[in-house]
């Protein structure tokens, strides 16, 4: 593994908290943007989401689906430059009051204090992404493919 790759794939990661989320919906491929929370070396990804919305319900349908996530916009002049990063994995609801729920919640909220109050709302679920490869470009002619062997070990590194 290239460790300035791995590096630079966990940096992306762990310091980015809004992401692009993809599910597959009755007419095909659908994205919409999500806050998110790691678990662990990259073991898992937290979603906080609406039962309302429509990437909900697809996922409960098909646990199918990619994160992407990107390095933010600078204003360089071009902009494929910029580091990104897929997910893709099988996502699982997580069952409320268990031990597991509580301590992917304490991680949520650790990470997004703001959003505290969404779990008292009946239709918000929280949702687990086990991640099964990461396709990173890391910038122009800098791309690899992660699978999850190799994700968690990039997930274990610690950042500067």
């Amino acid at each position: 593994m290239d460790p300035d790759l791995a590096l630079q794939l966990a940096t992306l990661i762990r310091r980015q908290r809004w992401a692009a989320l993809a599910t597959l919906g009755p007419d095909g491929p659908e994205a919409s943007h999500v806050a998110y929370a790691i678990e662990g070396a990259f073991d898992g990804v937290l979603l906080h989401l609406s039962q309302l919305a429509a990437h909900t319900k697809q996922l409960l349908a098909d646990p199918r689906a990619s994160l992407a996530i990107g390095e933010p916009d600078d204003g360089r002049a071009d902009p494929q430059t910029l580091a990104r990063v897929t997910l893709s994995g099988m996502v699982e609801p997580l069952a409320r009051e268990t031990e597991d729920y509580l301590a992917a919640q304490a991680r949520y909220l650790a990470r997004l204090p703001e959003s505290a109050q969404l779990f008292g709302f009946g239709d918000f679920r929280l949702f687990r992404l086990r991640p099964q490869r990461a396709r990173l470009v890391g910038g122009f002619a800098r791309a690899r493919t992660f699978d999850a062997g190799a994700l968690q070990a990039a997930g274990a590194l610690r950042l500067p």
